[in-house]
């Protein structure tokens, strides 16, 4: 898509994207006490101090893959929480997942990309680290990565959607919010048209 060449759409979907997804992982802290949870690779100790907003424009800015890796790498977290509902984002594993995910992105996407140690660098971890996170998040997705062009418009046009909407001021109503809309805003949940019929991918991210 020839708009996400643009600096500044990348800048604005960037900055939307680690918005949305700190609010989930928000929202996920505080159900963590209520909903059976399990510890991964992904999970830190503490929760990184540099902000989820600033560690995704860091690796837009060093990794230098392609724009639409983004949108691929939105797609991944979104079958990975499908995947494994014990491991919902939240403050302790979002870091980790969002550099390994745009990592598998790059490789999948790009004739062209960095090695292992680069996004270590990039992420703040170790190569070592970078290589486990690589192959839990692999078979954690089942090694489902093709995204196919009507499933990236799909998430990609939702996006657009959602941030021509923050940029609007909401007009007055006094209808009830539908269900689907509250569902939305805590787990912005798709179909993913290359599921089976019986697996619907819903963005726990």
């Amino acid at each position: 898509m020839a708009e996400l060449d643009n600096p500044n759409v990348m800048s604005n979907l960037i900055t939307f994207l680690s918005s949305l997804i700190q609010n989930v992982a928000e929202s996920n802290d505080l159900n963590c006490g209520f909903q059976a949870q399990k510890i991964s690779v992904f999970h830190g100790l503490t929760s990184p101090t540099i902000s989820i907003q600033s560690y995704l424009h860091r690796i837009y800015k060093y990794a230098n893959c392609s724009p639409s890796c983004f949108i691929v790498a939105y797609v991944y977290l979104d079958r990975f929480a499908q995947r494994q509902p014990s491991l919902p984002i939240n403050s302790f594993n979002v870091h980790r997942l969002l550099i390994t995910s745009v990592m598998v992105a790059a490789k999948f996407m790009d004739d062209m990309y960095y090695n292992n140690a680069f996004y270590a660098k990039v992420g703040g971890i170790s190569t070592t680290e970078m290589n486990f996170l690589e192959v839990d998040f692999l078979f954690g997705l089942g090694f489902h990565l093709n995204v196919n062009l009507k499933t990236f418009h799909t998430y990609y046009s939702y996006l657009q959607r959602q941030m021509m909407m923050m940029l609007q001021p909401p007009p007055p109503s006094t209808a009830p919010e539908s269900s689907i809309e509250s569902t939305l805003k805590v787990h912005l949940c798709f179909s993913d048209e290359e599921s089976t019929s019986h697996q619907k991918e819903q963005l726990a991210v």
